[in-house]
């Protein structure tokens, strides 16, 4: 836990609110028979879904650190997946604090100082989204994090002692479980397409993008990816949404 980062708070309304939820051992045995006889690569979503089950959270999703912007590779719901696209868009939040540390960011409440002054568009674009408290696990470890377990809830609500350490359980097994699939394209899910296919193209989608605006716009690497940010802020989309409008020549920005 993050030292500052406040693991207490109420309990929101829900099955997984339950004070008396799973112990340790228990939320253990919950994740093994969540993941029995599921296929390789479908064990990172069904984890996130796990996560939501146990814990006082109403969405989970998984995000892997790349060049420029984490990208996103599972999420219970819709709406966490929108959270880490948002989340992503911006380049701010505690994913990124937690991609940079290595360390768990734990906010029991995101409306309150010191975290609205830290983050202040995340904040704002969170509590729009309806999020009030979110909790970072890392994937990997300080020296080498891959991604980050992201856990959202509706209400104010920090994680107690027994519930960080099944979060940290969970983020764990996630990161077992990414390292041991194959990544090569002998390996499928029984649909002819390797595992990080669809992953690997929204990747491709966003660099493409960035290439076409330096190319437009005479600038570097970084600097395109920030007009591409900083676009998709403007007009209320995500970074991939405006990427895809790019590739297809909907967008362009050299033209104002």
């Amino acid at each position: 836990m993050r030292s500052g980062d406040d693991p207490g708070g109420g309990p929101g309304p829900g099955r997984a609110r339950d004070p008396g939820g799973p112990g340790y051992q228990q939320a253990a045995e919950a994740i093994a028979e969540g993941v029995r006889g599921v296929p390789p690569g479908e064990v990172p979503g069904r984890l996130c879904a796990v996560a939501v089950e146990l814990l006082p959270v109403d969405g989970a999703s998984v995000s892997l650190r790349s060049d420029g912007m984490p990208v996103q590779l599972c999420a219970s719901s819709p709406h966490a997946a929108h959270l880490a696209q948002l989340q992503a868009t911006l380049g701010d939040g505690p994913c990124r604090q937690a991609l940079e540390t290595g360390a768990p960011v734990l906010v029991a409440d995101l409306a309150v100082p010191p975290y609205t002054d830290r983050w202040p568009v995340f904040v704002q674009q969170a509590l729009a989204a309806g999020v009030r408290a979110v909790h970072v696990l890392p994937l990997g470890s300080e020296a080498v994090c891959v991604g980050t377990l992201d856990l959202y809830r509706a209400t104010p609500g920090g994680l107690g002692e027994e519930q960080v350490r099944i979060a940290l359980l969970v983020a764990g097994v996630m990161t077992v479980a990414l390292m041991a699939l194959p990544h090569g394209e002998e390996y499928d899910l029984g649909s002819g397409e390797p595992w990080l296919s669809g992953l690997a193209a929204e990747h491709d989608t966003i660099y493409q993008a960035v290439g076409m605006i330096m190319a437009q716009l005479g600038v570097g690497a970084d600097e395109a990816l920030a007009r591409l940010r900083g676009d998709a802020f403007a007009y209320g989309r995500t970074a991939l949404d405006v990427a895809r409008d790019v590739v297809a020549h909907r967008r362009r920005f050299d033209a104002y």
